[in-house]
């Protein structure tokens, strides 16, 4: 089966560049529920030309509403899923499992994709998306190849190629809320990851993008994906211009054909943050982290040499006016700069800061190269006939279309209308992406030049219906379920070693050595979690009461071993549907850390927990950020990340498989209370570690 290539677009103009430079299909949000919230978007007239102008040239186009859906947004956010889909969208985006459930009973025609965000990461968590109703599941970006073919024989798969990556596991990123009140879960991360931090270890004190990670850039490695069974590759980039996403399209094209080279260039620079990775599909290694530079330094084109006292490079690139450049100093930007003039062997620089002779000269901003991704025109071959006969109407047809004109034609007295002038005319096709070759049966008629171009007109504006036509949905009546009272109040903790609390949560620091387990017990799962990690615990399972579960994939595992499910944090319930729907499968549940106390109360019921007291955990890290200086390893427990404000947020190490962090808060969680109460004692916020590493408990 022929591989999707999956676009990015932000706005319409975006939009056309990808469909016209080749995507099998793009991706977009409409203005409300976009996990792109600050991008142009998509209202309702703007999705229906969109999807008119694809379905034309036999591309997709997915709507994305992966956003987390507040209880008092669920009737807009179903109004939405209906409006997309009425709006021609072939699938719907989802990131709530539970919503995306209920979606599918009401409206069993509808095509819904899991995204990234709601966390898929091995066969569990693809069965139960299937389960659900999910047709696809668009991977998380930290997913293993092994279970990514693994996955695949289960459900159709999406996998990222191509642009940035998020630090943290997707879904699962709560940085941004918690430091700045901008949810990315609600499509307004501000990306405090791309920040500078040091780190409380030897090499990682200075300043530096600790928790900024290069582009993705699978490459010509897209052929063990395939060989894997995925589907769809995709691009991210709803926030990136129209010549990235034009030249992103055209890269991974080429990569399918072996001549990724060719176009690297081109996808440079239109945007490189400090160069590419494979990613983590294919295991980190030393590319994967971009410590030095945060932004887009695009391609080097030389170095700066100085001829008359002015920096000049020497380079066979003629910039034009407008043209822009970044000079490099051992990685990092020390410059910005625009040609003054050009030379037979180069061009010199106007440098808004010094610069030293043996810098890098990097082109950020080429408008030959945006103008050459950009060219392309994508246009569909279609036959058509027509058949312009005396004493009968006009007929125009197109495989199955047929079209009929409204008056009966007239012998010419004098210049016939000719096949040549039929044909050339027919060849028109306004803004649609097609190319007629057009056939032509005619006894010479006479027709004003006028009438037979309306007659054109509404013959193509009746085939793009023909091609396209509009969807209807019944309207259908959602009810929010009714959340029984909570009955008896309890305590759960997270931490290490045993605590007193009626549920007692074990997250080992190192999961080779597992406590006995015992009533009351769960056994703490993060977010990814591959058959190796099952491998190593599923002789442990049984002896605890249940797992407590980060990733919609629990639902699957605990049913299998026969225990017991603490849905946690990482289900990001917020509204009652996901309440209710969790209620069937979990024992117990945690609300989303990102509801408001008003918000919590109304979805506290029998088995909700609250996280109450105690570290707040705002990111997980499924790499490690010391590059795996394995060897150079102090193996501490907590680490301390500082920001730029002197704000410290604990970083603590863990072993599952291989080491893996998690990122707190730099403030604890003040008591909250009105639930089951959860506490979380995996670090202390001063970064001391908790009870048995050096800290005291609190309860």
């Amino acid at each position: 089966m022929k591989p999707e290539i999956l676009a990015p677009a932000g706005d319409e103009t975006t939009a056309y560049a990808a469909l016209n430079a080749g995507a099998d299909a793009i991706y977009l949000g409409l203005t409300r529920f976009s996990a792109r919230e600050s991008a142009e978007n998509f209202d309702a007239d703007a999705l229906l030309r969109v999807t008119r102008y694809a379905h034309l040239l036999g591309a997709k186009v997915y709507v994305a509403l992966n956003t987390l859906i507040k209880d008092d947004e669920t009737d807009a956010f179903f109004t939405a899923v209906r409006d997309a889909w009425e709006g021609g969208a072939d699938a719907i985006l989802m990131q709530d499992l539970f919503l995306g459930k209920l979606v599918k009973e009401k409206y069993p025609g509808i095509v819904l994709h899991l995204s990234t965000q709601g966390g898929c990461c091995n066969t569990y968590g693809a069965q139960v998306a299937k389960d659900y109703g999910f047709s696809r599941a668009v991977l998380a970006r930290e997913t293993p190849l092994s279970e990514i073919e693994a996955i695949s024989k289960i459900i159709e798969t999406e996998v990222f190629v191509q642009g940035a990556l998020c630090t943290c596991f997707s879904g699962q990123c709560y940085m941004s809320s918690f430091a700045g009140n901008n949810s990315g879960n609600r499509g307004r991360c501000k990306q405090p990851c791309r920040k500078l931090y040091s780190i409380d270890r030897k090499g990682y004190e200075e300043p530096a993008y600790a928790l900024s990670l290069s582009d993705l850039s699978v490459g010509e490695r897209v052929g063990e994906l395939l060989n894997a069974g995925v589907t769809s590759l995709k691009i991210e980039g709803r926030m990136r211009r129209p010549a990235y996403c034009a030249a992103a399209v055209r890269y991974v094209r080429a990569c399918l054909e072996g001549k990724g080279n060719e176009a690297l260039s081109d996808l440079m620079r239109a945007y490189n943050r400090g160069g590419y990775t494979r990613g983590l599909a294919f295991g980190q290694d030393k590319t994967l982290l971009s410590r030095n530079v945060q932004g887009h330094i695009g391609e080097a084109v030389g170095k700066v040499s100085f001829v008359g006292g002015k920096p000049f490079c020497i380079s066979g690139f003629r910039p034009r006016k407008g043209d822009g450049f970044k000079i490099l100093r051992a990685g990092k930007e020390v410059a910005g700069a625009i040609s003054s003039e050009t030379a037979a062997n180069g061009f010199y620089l106007n440098a808004n800061a010094k610069v030293a002779a043996g810098d890098v000269v990097c082109v950020t901003t080429d408008a030959a190269s945006s103008e050459r991704v950009l060219s392309g025109e994508k246009r569909r071959e279609i036959a058509v006939s027509a058949r312009f006969l005396a004493g009968e109407r006009a007929r125009i047809s197109c495989g199955e279309f047929g079209f009929e004109g409204g008056d009966i034609l007239q012998p010419a007295r004098s210049a016939p209308l000719g096949e040549a002038q039929i044909a050339e005319c027919f060849r028109k096709t306004g803004d649609l992406p097609l190319s007629p070759i057009v056939q032509v049966e005619t006894d010479g008629v006479f027709l004003p030049k006028s009438a037979l171009n309306a007659l054109r007109r509404e013959f193509y504006a009746a085939f793009a219906e023909f091609s396209d036509p509009k969807r209807h949905l019944a309207p259908q009546t959602f009810i929010p379920p009714i959340l029984p009272p909570a009955g008896t109040t309890l305590t759960a903790v997270i931490a290490e070693e045993k605590q007193d609390a009626d549920i007692f949560i074990c997250k080992p620091r190192d999961y080779a050595s597992l406590p006995m387990g015992g009533k009351g017990v769960y056994l703490y799962l993060p977010p990814l979690f591959t058959a190796e990690d099952e491998a190593l615990l599923a002789p442990h399972l049984t002896r605890f009461e249940g797992i407590y579960c980060e990733g919609y994939y629990g639902i699957a595992l605990a049913k299998k071993y026969g225990i017991k499910l603490f849905a946690g944090t990482g289900f990001n319930l917020t509204n009652r549907y996901a309440v209710a729907g969790v209620s069937a499968v979990a024992a117990c549940f945690a609300l989303s850390k990102e509801i408001s106390r008003t918000e919590q109360e109304r979805l506290n019921t029998e088995g909700a927990f609250v996280l109450s007291d105690g570290a707040v955990k705002v990111m997980d890290l499924c790499y490690c950020p010391f590059e795996k200086s394995c060897t150079d390893c102090d193996r501490r427990a907590v680490y301390t990340l500082s920001d730029e404000e002197g704000r410290k947020f604990p970083l603590r190490r863990y072993r599952l498989g291989n080491c893996r962090f998690e990122v707190y808060n730099c403030a604890p969680l003040a008591g909250m209370g009105g639930a089951n109460a959860l506490y979380d004692r995996s670090v202390r916020v001063d970064g001391t570690p908790t009870r048995g590493h050096g800290a005291r408990s609190i309860l």
